[in-house]
């Protein structure tokens, strides 16, 4: 009696929290699933579907500008989601994607990324207050196409893989040097109190209405 008091409370927390979601977020929510939708949309330039389907997690960053790597502590925005055990996705999180060496390097005024989180021990690593890509989960940058058997061995082993969309050309890309962690401002916004890794790993969590148009896109 008490856990269904505790997940119809929760249900109730997250719908009115929902309400409260910025025009900034909303727009960040509606980007990160526009990133995914037009990469699916060209399979011999896609995250290979074998990848796909073993991935823990999907972490979408639309439209990072190049004049957030200059000043430190700067961080870009996206959006992840984790799978649920059977498949399904969870509801999604805001994330924060900070500063590394690859920043001035890209050489391209807006990017977008797209991280996939291979294993359990990356995504509880995702979660955490703050993570450095390449020294505290390995990272590399992923294969392209429709066969994920080109990759070679370091891309399979590694715990996160990562891609870049810029001028229309969608690519692997090393991560390494750059810092990832949940939004906690925003993730109040859409989940009040619930933590992000309650969010992603309970269970319990329904996505909100105005994540749906991300929801939609993970259904590759």
């Amino acid at each position: 009696m008490r856990a269904a008091i505790v997940a119809t409370f929760l249900g109730i927390a997250v719908a009115s929290s929902a309400a409260d979601v910025s025009t900034k977020e909303t727009a960040r929510i509606r980007d990160a699933a526009t990133v995914l939708k037009e990469i699916h949309s060209v399979p011999d330039k896609d995250i290979p579907q074998d990848l796909w389907t073993k991935a823990q997690c999907v972490l979408v960053v639309p439209g990072l500008k190049k004049a957030a790597f200059v000043f430190g502590g700067e961080y870009g925005a996206g959006l992840m989601s984790c799978r649920q055990d059977g498949g399904a996705w969870s509801a999604p999180i805001f994330m924060q994607v900070g500063k590394g060496s690859w920043g001035l390097q890209i050489g391209a005024q807006s990017i977008d990324l797209v991280l996939l989180v291979m294993n359990r021990t990356g995504m509880e690593k995702m979660l955490r207050n703050k993570t450095s890509l390449g020294a505290e989960a390995s990272i590399a940058g992923g294969p392209v196409g429709r066969d994920a058997r080109a990759a070679t061995d370091a891309q399979m082993k590694a715990e996160i893989l990562s891609y870049s969309r810029t001028q229309g050309l969608f690519a692997g890309v090393n991560l390494s040097g750059g810092v990832v962690k949940p939004d906690v401002d925003d993730n109040a916004d859409l989940y009040g109190a619930t933590p992000p890794s309650d969010v992603v790993l309970s269970g319990k969590v329904t996505p909100p209405a105005v994540t749906e148009p991300f929801m939609a896109a993970l259904k590759r």
